[in-house]
């Protein structure tokens, strides 16, 4: 395995591991819980979690289309995540509460992926899982342009 990742540049490299953990959470959710929750969900309900935003805001904060968002809004809604309610002094505006059991969700998957960086701390060590977060969380934006 470490000669097929010899020859892979940063982006393929990201990517690749990026999936794997998003795989490992996905598979430890799923393992634990009968109620399936997409990425995309995931990442509204890290949007929603001990907030009430707006629908509107939640759509200009992702990566994916106002109607995308808006349907993966009526699917958490559905499960019982989060509850659309309606803004005062706006007939336009809606805002996005997470429910009880939308936030004991929410947490329960927070601890999964603790669990998963923690194997990782254990395989590649603190000082390399810290050093990984660091460089992660740098400012990329004047850097690179597409």
């Amino acid at each position: 395995m470490k000669d097929e990742l010899q020859n892979r540049d940063v982006i393929d490299l990201l990517s690749e591991r990026h999936e794997l953990l998003r795989r490992l959470a996905e598979e430890k959710w799923n393992k634990h819980n009968n109620i399936y929750i997409s990425n995309s969900e995931w990442c509204i309900l890290g949007m929603v979690y001990k907030k009430q935003p707006m629908i509107s805001d939640v759509a200009k904060d992702v990566d994916f289309t106002r109607q995308a968002t808006h349907k993966f809004i009526k699917s958490l809604e559905a499960k019982g995540l989060v509850k659309v309610i309606n803004v005062e002094h706006s007939k336009k505006h809606k805002a996005i509460h997470m429910t009880e059991f939308g936030q004991d969700c929410f947490e329960k998957n927070e601890h999964y992926k603790a669990e998963i960086e923690q194997q990782l701390i254990n395989t590649i060590g603190e000082d390399q899982v810290t050093n990984l977060k660091k460089i992660l969380m740098l400012n990329w934006n004047g850097y690179l342009e597409a």
